[in-house]
């Protein structure tokens, strides 16, 4: 009996005979192969997290198949749902964990959930003094980062921790506030980092002594002090460069690859900054921002290729760079009048499919508008009016809408005309909403699972239906469903 692998036959190893070098190269071979199997199905294993902001990519585009378009008689099944504490960001998922990031009362929380039941495992928290300027709650605006045994942490109040994702201990801290003098801003901290190798990169946003006695809300004459962005050690939290005197905004990072060589975006304060993210070298600034004192550059840039498109609401709308090593060329920006503008996402981020961008447009509810543009030229392709504010979330040929009062639109990728597929209100079984407004985070989905949240609960749909589906807590939960707009 012998093992053929190619054209080369190996004596079977199980068999007391033959050459002991043989035997031995048999075994090496054996051993190599298994250990290729071991990681080809540990990928697999966590092919189906969504362990950051926006998703593995950054894009917020899922690659499963098989989702649930028949979304009426209770065809979108609640596995479960829970109440949430202050804040604003959706969770992360990783290894059949959920990761929460909310406020109770003076204490910031981690919580650990079991994905396919909600129950608690574990909670890290600690203490916090946020208050909002603008009357806003005061919980994290970020979502945690999950990088294989460790979850990050980014506070509104700037304080960046790293916590063990098996028992939430933690690992280092750092009030990035304090350390680099930052000024708070309209919302608090509300960046998402990014992870590129051995580094974690933040938005932090410094200044110098002197704005710290300015006062309170005086954002316009806060002035930088190279701490725009940091990068550190994502194991022992030290500072491995410190670039540019943007000030934070509430962009989030994105990576990307262009033409064989990493890159990093920070939509900032004022500028759009394109750096080499191992090393920090700045590339670019490319000045983006409403001439509005109170506005926010809010939209994570969009990356197709060596291009990226970056949008805002309050002023002038939406650009599109071919950018190089050193400096970038504008391919199109939107004109001065707002009527002409391609699209204006506020909290919100655009999805790029197939040659197109597909988005929520406008500042407020009143003005909203789904819309899907042409990548290349800016040309809008179709606008539907009538609906709420809402992220998208790319799936199966489809995108999943959630609107921030709590419908859930499922909507056909089609750059032809809006093709409306589904849409739902969640509701419990007193009939009251189970998303309430403010629904500003963007939907996420994880082995077939979609997690949602609003003002003070996150929900958990089974959207790729799944023999092994279990339903965990507040199973009997229904949604009412209707096949009209919400008004």
């Amino acid at each position: 009996m012998r093992l053929i692998v190619g054209r080369k036959r190996f004596p079977n190893p199980w068999l007391p005979i033959g050459d002991i070098t043989a035997r031995w190269t048999t075994w090496l071979l054996l051993a190599t192969v298994l250990l290729a199997q071991m990681a080809c199905l540990q990928s697999l294993a966590v092919a189906g997290d969504w362990p950051r902001f926006l998703g593995p990519t950054g894009d917020s585009k899922s690659v499963e198949t098989g989702i649930r378009t028949d979304w009426s008689n209770g065809g979108l099944p609640v596995l479960w749902s829970r109440p949430l504490g202050e804040s604003y960001g959706i969770g992360a998922v990783s290894q059949q964990r959920y990761y929460q990031f909310d406020r109770r009362g003076d204490r910031a929380q981690l919580l650990c959930l079991d994905a396919l039941t909600g129950d608690l495992l574990w909670k890290f928290e600690y203490p916090t003094d946020y208050e909002d300027m603008y009357g806003y709650n005061g919980g994290p605006r970020c979502s945690p980062l999950i990088d294989e045994d460790r979850a990050y942490l980014f506070g509104a109040e700037g304080m960046l921790h790293c916590v063990r994702t098996t028992d939430g201990r933690v690992l280092w801290k750092i009030d990035t506030a304090e350390r680099f003098g930052v000024v708070q801003n309209f919302f608090g901290v509300g960046s998402n980092p990014v992870i590129e190798g051995r580094l974690l990169i933040v938005m932090v946003g410094g200044s110098p002594p002197q704005s710290q006695t300015l006062p309170r809300g005086a954002l316009d004459r806060v002035v930088g002090d190279n701490s725009g962005i940091v990068a550190f050690d994502k194991m022992t939290g030290q500072v491995v460069y410190r670039i540019t005197d943007e000030l934070a905004s509430y962009a989030s990072l994105k990576l990307a690859t262009i033409d064989g060589r990493r890159w990093c975006f920070a939509f900032a304060r004022e500028s759009l900054v394109g750096f080499e993210p191992s090393t920090g070298k700045v590339d670019f600034h490319y000045p983006w921002r409403s001439s509005l004192r109170e506005s926010v550059n809010a939209s994570v840039p969009v990356v197709v290729n060596d291009q990226v498109f970056i949008s805002e609401a309050y002023g002038p709308g939406s650009s599109l760079l071919q950018v190089r090593p050193g400096g970038y060329q504008v391919i199109w920006s939107d004109p001065p009048r707002s009527r002409q503008r391609a699209i204006q996402t506020h909290w919100n981020t655009a999805v790029f499919h197939e040659g197109f961008l597909y988005g929520s447009s406008g500042r407020h509810t009143n003005q909203a508008q789904l819309r899907c543009i042409d990548w290349k030229t800016g040309e809008i392709q179709w606008s539907e009016p009538g609906w709420t504010l809402g992220s998208l979330l790319y799936v199966d040929g489809h995108f999943v809408h959630l609107g921030e009062y709590g419908e859930l639109l499922l909507l056909k990728a089609n750059p032809e005309r809006f093709e409306q597929v589904a849409v739902v209100r969640p509701v419990d079984q007193d009939g009251q909403p189970l998303l309430r407004y403010p629904c500003w985070a963007a939907p996420i989905l994880a082995d077939g699972r979609l997690y949602v949240r609003g003002r003070d609960r996150v929900v958990c749909f089974q959207l790729v239906p799944q023999q092994d589906a279990s339903p965990g807590t507040d199973k009997s939960e229904s949604i009412f469903s209707r096949d009209r707009r919400p008004r």
